[in-house]
């Protein structure tokens, strides 16, 4: 194995840990705790807000200081700027389903990703719901072009 794919390897897996401490530090991955963050009209949880709010503060200062001026990420992947601002109807349904599922369950990918862990049926049946949305999603766009 080369020493390119293994630097690859150790970055992510170290990126990984450190967003999965955060998710369960911050409690992202209880879901009554984000459904009553997104409750706003009722008992609503600001809390993750605070979550937000301090992870803004330590990457925005990191990004234009330290990120935005390098041609390669940490493990060696070109960063190529995304030049596409187009909000498009796959873009705006995407969101919108997105939203909606994440109202509903409580979990987005991140956090249900790092809450297996757990051995929570549920949490594994949204993994699989997930996966199996993501494969038919990916196969309409491709009939589609």
């Amino acid at each position: 194995m080369s020493s390119l794919k293994i630097n690859r390897i150790v970055v992510g897996a170290i990126a990984g840990i450190i967003f999965g401490s955060g998710m369960i530090i911050s409690e992202m991955v209880n879901p009554h705790k984000v459904i009553a963050f997104l409750d706003i009209f009722g008992q609503w949880d600001p809390s993750l807000a605070f979550v937000m709010i301090g992870a803004l503060l330590v990457f925005a200062p990191c990004y234009h200081l330290i990120i935005k001026k390098r041609k390669t990420a940490i493990n060696g992947d070109i960063i190529a700027p995304k030049n596409s601002n187009k909000i498009d109807a796959k873009l705006t349904v995407g969101a919108i389903v997105f939203g909606i599922g994440w109202g509903l369950a409580g979990f987005c990918p991140g956090p249900a990703i790092t809450n297996l862990g757990g051995g929570n049926y549920a949490i594994f049946a949204f993994v699989a719901a997930m996966i199996l949305g993501m494969v038919i999603a990916n196969k309409y766009l491709a009939s589609r072009s």
